[in-house]
């Protein structure tokens, strides 16, 4: 059930010597599925995306039969964000800030098929990233004793590859500087 996945963005690779436990090697994959989210060796997110899409697409039949039972909008948009944007934004604070454009919009896509069923408007699926970013950076500031607290500086973070950079950290100090008064 242990699976290994190597991580490695140096210039010059190494090869890396079989993982062992107990004398028995520990296979090792591409990707594995951890908590929900699908976590590949080189932290592209489109194969976490495209289950997510996957599911949310699946859950959208259920949307359209409800809109044949003439149920009004509030009940479908709770049914929206119970079913399909749960779903989409499991752990979005995790890999949306370094999915590619076209992950987004595929998802985007989900979402705006789903206001057209409902015939309200949605909130996007960047708002939602932003405003959840938001609340988990003011929660960690909040509390001293969370092991993330330290990274929590209001000045622009140091960042010496596009992969951090994008990751929750910045993003989230960079929405927080943003709602700065």
């Amino acid at each position: 059930k242990t699976k290994e996945v190597v991580m490695d963005f140096r210039r010059n690779s190494v090869d890396h010597r079989p993982l062992t436990i107990d004398s028995s090697a520990v296979e090792r994959v591409s990707s594995t599925k951890f908590l929900g989210v699908h976590i590949t060796e080189d932290l592209t997110w489109t194969t976490n995306v495209t289950s997510l899409n996957k599911k949310g697409q699946e859950r959208l039949h259920f949307l359209r039969r409800l809109k044949r039972a003439s149920l009004p909008p509030p009940i479908l948009t709770t049914f929206y964000r119970g079913t399909i944007e749960s779903v989409l934004t499991s752990c979005i604070t995790v890999w949306y800030g370094n999915c590619s454009t076209a992950d987004r919009k595929t998802l985007q896509r989900t979402v705006n098929t789903a206001a057209k069923i409902i015939g309200a408007p949605l909130p996007s699926i960047l708002d939602i990233f932003l405003a959840r970013c938001s609340s988990k950076a003011s929660s960690i500031m909040k509390d001293p004793s969370h092991p993330s607290h330290n990274f929590f500086q209001l000045l622009p973070i140091k960042a010496r590859s596009v992969r951090f950079l994008n990751s929750f950290f910045p993003q989230a100090v960079r929405v927080l500087n943003s709602n700065l008064p």
